[in-house]
This record gives C-alpha cells, sequence and structure tokens, in this order.
C-alpha cells in the first residue's frame, strides 16, 4: 500500500521530459476515511476538481504546445493521486510527440483512470478536459457565493481541527443557506507546507451557529492533511455535530506547482460546482 512519506513530497526528483505514466503515484482513500469513522462506502457523493496551468507537449512537426486541463476526479475513486506525482507525470509530457491535443486527453484519462483505481474495477471514470489558448480568454475568476462568515469580530484560540467549536440551533425552525469563508488554512501532510483555500458549505436544516462554524473552520490552521482528507473531514463533524438534512461542503485551494485541488462533498446527488478559479488561484 502506497505510503504519503514514500511519494516524492519533500524529496529532489529528477526532471522527466519523455512520458511516463509510471510517475502517478496513488494513495488509499480508505485509511483517511477510517480515521473519520466511514467504514466501505462514504454517506456522501462528490469529486475533486483538479485545473493543471502547466501543461505542454510537442506536436508531430515537434512544435511546443500548451493548454489548461480541468480534471474530474470522481469521490468514490478507491485512491488519489499525490499532487507532486501529478506534477511529474504532467512534465513528462514535455518532450513528447502528440497528434493533438485529443490524444493528450485520452492518455491522461486512460492513466488516471488506472491510477485512481489503482488498477482494479474502474466504476467511475475521470473527466479530463482540454482548454487551448484560444480558449483561454472564457476563463472567469469568481469568488465562491454565499454569505461572508469572516465578516465576524470572532477570538480564535484553536488551531487543530476542534469539532466541538460547531452548534445548531435544534429548537428552531429549519434553514437553508450558504455560508463562505477565507480564512481555511491547512498544512501539506507530508511536507508541513501552508495550503491556503476558500470553503463555501450549503446546508439545509437546523441553522449552524456562524461563530462557532467560522472558529471551527480556523481551527485547521495547524493541521496536517491533504485537500481532499480537510473537506471530508469538514463535511463528517458538520455532518455529526450540527445534524442537517442536507449538506454540501466544497473547498477552493490556492495551486501549487501550476496545479490547484478542489475537493467537493455532498449528502445528496446534484450537478457538481463549475470548476470556476478564484482571484487568489
Amino acid at each position: 500500500m502506497n505510503q504519503p512519506e514514500q511519494s516524492q513530497l519533500g524529496k529532489n526528483s529528477t526532471y522527466v521530459d519523455q512520458y511516463d505514466a509510471s510517475l502517478l503515484f496513488p494513495m488509499p482513500r480508505a485509511v483517511k476515511r477510517e480515521e473519520l469513522g466511514i467504514q466501505g462506502e462514504p454517506i456522501f457523493l462528490g469529486a475533486d476538481l483538479w485545473t493543471a496551468f502547466e501543461l505542454s507537449w510537442l506536436n508531430l512537426k515537434g512544435k511546443p504546445q500548451v493548454a489548461i486541463a480541468h480534471i474530474t476526479v470522481p469521490a468514490e475513486s478507491t485512491h488519489i493521486i499525490e499532487s507532486k506525482s501529478f506534477k511529474l507525470y504532467l512534465n513528462s509530457f514535455n518532450a513528447t510527440q502528440f497528434v493533438d491535443a485529443k490524444a493528450v486527453r485520452d492518455c491522461m484519462r486512460e492513466d488516471l483512470d488506472t491510477a485512481l483505481w489503482h488498477g482494479g474495477k474502474i466504476l467511475a471514470r475521470c473527466g479530463v478536459k482540454i482548454l487551448l489558448p484560444d480558449e483561454f480568454d472564457k476563463e472567469p475568476v469568481h469568488e465562491l457565493e454565499g454569505l461572508n462568515l469572516d465578516r465576524m469580530d470572532i477570538e480564535c484560540t484553536h488551531y487543530q481541527p476542534a469539532p466541538d467549536l460547531l452548534k445548531a440551533q435544534h429548537n428552531e425552525a429549519p434553514v437553508t443557506e450558504t455560508l463562505v469563508s477565507h480564512l481555511l488554512k491547512s498544512n501539506c501532510l507530508v511536507t508541513g507546507q501552508p495550503d491556503w483555500g476558500s470553503v463555501q458549505i450549503s446546508y439545509t436544516g437546523d441553522q449552524i451557529d456562524q461563530a462557532g462554524l467560522l472558529q471551527y473552520i480556523v481551527s485547521f490552521r495547524n493541521h496536517n492533511e491533504f485537500h481532499e482528507q480537510c473537506v471530508e473531514r469538514i463535511f463528517m463533524d458538520i455532518w455529526t455535530r450540527c445534524k442537517p438534512l442536507k449538506l454540501s461542503v466544497y473547498a477552493r485551494y490556492t495551486r501549487r506547482g501550476g496545479l490547484d485541488i478542489n475537493p467537493w462533498r455532498t449528502s445528496h446527488p446534484q450537478s457538481a460546482p463549475s470548476n470556476i478559479r478564484t482571484a487568489r488561484q
């Protein structure tokens, strides 16, 4: 079983510019999910929305091509792909010839599916969309919509996840609301380097105490975990402590190494959010 410390994170890595699918380093989701009390199938649905800003290859005349790629990784996949290995994998396209962007997309999709299911049966395929330069101007910048929790002047004293801060008004009428904070920060599980993000929480149910929710989000500040794992922890803590009828948690993290990772988890079937970057990304 691949473990985070076995990856290339925090290590000197050889630059490989010839296509090499073996550079992808899959890690099982189950290990961290078990810490959250998830045994077997999780109660949530969702996806991890990746953006690759540094994608390049050669055409059949040896001329470099550049593109942006949007990758949708289903949350039900058995594995995630460690982000540095994904970057190294993308670099391996740099001096490799492909017929066209479709060939690049098909190659990426095949390799990613194999890694995400670690060679097992593929139950849900990833999505890969490649944008060429004439489409770059269509890529918008837009902030997450919702009531901004950061407006509150609160005292913060917890910097490790503190689910006890989460409370809901169980004696009042249910509400439906969307709340946003830009104060999400966690650290890489292996290197300890900071990961900065914004988070959007949408729910229907007993009203969640907003001050406690913001303090809870801030409490991730010194926590070491990958993006996907942080969002699943937030989802499960709110679901367990506040008991909403419906819940969605969506985080957009700033890019590192030309990649951003934006996990989304929901209690109920719905369309995935559009992969639209925020100003900080």
